[in-house]
């Protein structure tokens, strides 16, 4: 049995303290938000953003900090992506040497362009960071349907230990060296999830969406090669895999935010009718700022940045993806 914190009691906190919790290991999870861990205590149960998942009574929730990481061997870091530097320089006085930090949110800092186990080493670097992505929605994981996700860790023994800490009969985990192109593919998805969501709010049919999936596979590709990332990763659950769910599921909040942008509403409109923090809308000024210095063409995330942020209407730029210079579909294939 292991003593693991989790730092975040949203939806996918809560869904992975009771995967931790079936596999027999002792949780304690913390909230900054004392009503929401009031609500938890009480009830059992997220009722804003798992409501039917009963949680097990012998996970505790806190709001203190230090006691949630009190002889913690495992740390899991499952605050959205903007509060995770805040969240781990407030928990880094508490984290011992070389205790297992997982990330769990999917994004890039849009200031720094750091990925979040960047963040992790730098405002702890005492710890060792890993990370965990792949198609996973907290509302099917909360019910123990069955799900396959990638552990990515720089060392192999801190990627098999997050492997062994999770996994279980209903919940795969596969290991990966590839930290950058884990981190790439679950943040640059959430981008193309609002392309599609915007595609659907528009009316357009599944051929618009298929290709706009496809070649948002090309994009993410492009930049995590780039970065020193690896094709393969890409190919796998945390790129195409996470993609293809966040694309076409009703729980997914970035297609469902890119639905509502499509119909006409402006991001802010998107995210206040979702009620939770839309990832894709913080990473896309980010991901764009990547291919810049990276030199990488990714029309597709231009013009989410161009209907988000500059007003450009959404079916107007969905013409011109349409309308750019023609080009062959792969420049590594010859005749």
């Amino acid at each position: 049995m292991k003593k693991v914190c989790i730092l975040g009691a949203g939806s996918w906190g809560t869904a992975l303290s009771i995967v931790l919790c079936g596999n027999g290991h002792d949780v304690r999870v913390w909230s900054i938000d004392p009503e929401e861990v009031r609500m938890l205590m009480d009830f059992r149960e997220h009722r804003d953003k798992l409501p039917g998942v009963m949680i097990p009574s012998s996970i505790e929730f806190t709001t203190d900090m230090e006691y949630a990481l009190e002889e913690a061997n495992m740390v899991v870091c499952a605050v959205p992506s903007t509060f995770v530097r805040t969240t781990m320089k407030s928990a880094a006085p508490y984290l011992k040497e070389n205790t297992i930090v997982v990330d769990v949110a999917k994004g890039i800092e849009e200031d720094t362009l750091c990925t979040m186990t960047e963040i992790i080493k730098q405002e702890c670097p005492q710890v060792k960071a890993g990370i965990l992505s792949g198609p996973s929605h907290a509302e099917e994981v909360g019910r123990g349907i069955p799900t396959t996700i990638v552990a990515g860790a720089y060392e192999k023994e801190v990627a098999e230990y997050i492997q062994d800490t999770f996994m279980n009969d209903y919940f795969r985990v596969y290991t990966s060296p590839d930290v950058i192109g884990i981190e790439l593919g679950g943040s640059l998805k959430n981008v193309i999830a609002l392309a599609a969501g915007i595609v659907d709010g528009l009316g357009f049919g599944d051929n618009t969406k298929a290709a706009l999936m496809t070649r948002g596979v090309t994009e993410i590709m492009r930049l995590v090669v780039a970065l020193g990332g690896s094709m393969e990763t890409v190919a796998g659950l945390s790129g195409i895999g996470d993609l293809i769910v966040t694309c076409t599921s009703k729980h997914s909040r970035n297609r469902n935010a890119g639905f509502l942008i499509g119909q006409g509403k402006s991001y802010q409109e998107a995210m206040d009718e979702v009620k939770m923090i839309v990832e894709g809308v913080y990473s896309a000024k980010a991901a764009l700022a990547f291919a810049h210095k990276m030199n990488v063409s990714m029309p597709i995330v231009e013009a989410v940045n161009q209907v988000l942020f500059e007003g450009v209407d959404a079916r107007e730029a969905s013409i011109k993806l349409l309308l750019r210079d023609r080009t062959r579909e792969s420049h590594n294939l010859n005749w």
